[in-house]
């Protein structure tokens, strides 16, 4: 079997009048077509740990669409302007609908990809939006969120929902009310989606990401890396994905 080489590509595409910079991930010594998997990042934008995110993904076999979701491929230089950037997509959930789509439609046409098994993931902010992708009902297999906002951003109706969901939560994530948690999983429930759900102990926000806990000290923010916590979310994720790609 030939051995993994990682090759990586930048992909502009555009939502309206919004132009976007992607990185596409794949592994060259694949061949033929493969699953395709969109990630989102967390709200610090378009920044390395989405990009290797990425990578990790395309050496597992799939091709991977590191996706921009504020233009240009911005990187917030810091929390307040990560904030204002995160809170004006959601003050207007169809463009940022729109620019979801267009990632999911752009990983679709590439050609390493195998437009019949999409799936989508991300990361804080970018949970957010995959599991926002699964509620418009976007042909996707997957989509998994990782210490991600579990409030509802789009009134999903029962049979809408096409995608299978994974949820990766830290069970300290102070950022995520037992109230949200609760009205999740009803709402899942109530649209029949095919949920798995993994909380892991002591963990906080952001506990996949090793600049989180500087980050946190750094901005007064209730986030931490959790070492165990990453490697068991990356391998459960990595089920989930055999599982529903088959």
């Amino acid at each position: 079997m030939a051995s993994s080489q990682i090759v990586t590509r930048q992909i502009d595409y555009s939502a309206g009048s919004t132009k976007l910079k992607g990185m596409l991930a794949v592994d060259s010594a694949v061949a033929g077509k493969r699953p395709g998997i969109v990630v989102f990042g967390e709200w610090w934008g378009f920044n390395p740990y989405l990009r290797r995110r990425a990578q990790d993904l395309a050496a597992l076999g799939y091709a991977a669409l590191a996706a921009d979701v504020y233009g240009d491929g911005v990187v917030a230089a810091d929390a307040e302007e990560a904030g204002r950037r995160m809170n004006a997509l959601f003050a207007d959930m169809n463009a940022t609908s729109a620019r979801i789509r267009a990632a999911v439609d752009t990983l679709a046409q590439q050609p390493e990809v195998d437009s019949s098994r999409l799936g989508a993931m991300g990361y804080c902010l970018g949970g957010a939006l995959s599991l926002h992708a699964a509620r418009t009902g976007l042909p996707l297999r997957g989509v998994a969120s990782f210490h991600g906002s579990l409030g509802k951003t789009h009134a999903a109706k029962a049979g809408d929902v096409k995608a299978k969901v994974l949820v990766c939560h830290g069970a300290e994530d102070k950022l995520v009310s037992t109230e949200e948690l609760a009205g999740f999983r009803e709402e899942m429930n109530a649209l029949g989606v095919e949920l798995e759900f993994h909380s892991y102990p002591g963990a906080l926000h952001g506990f996949t990401n090793p600049e989180a806990t500087a980050n946190g000290k750094k901005f007064g923010l209730p986030l931490a890396y959790d070492a165990a916590a990453d490697r068991q979310s990356w391998n459960d994720s990595q089920a989930f994905w055999r599982r529903v790609m088959a």
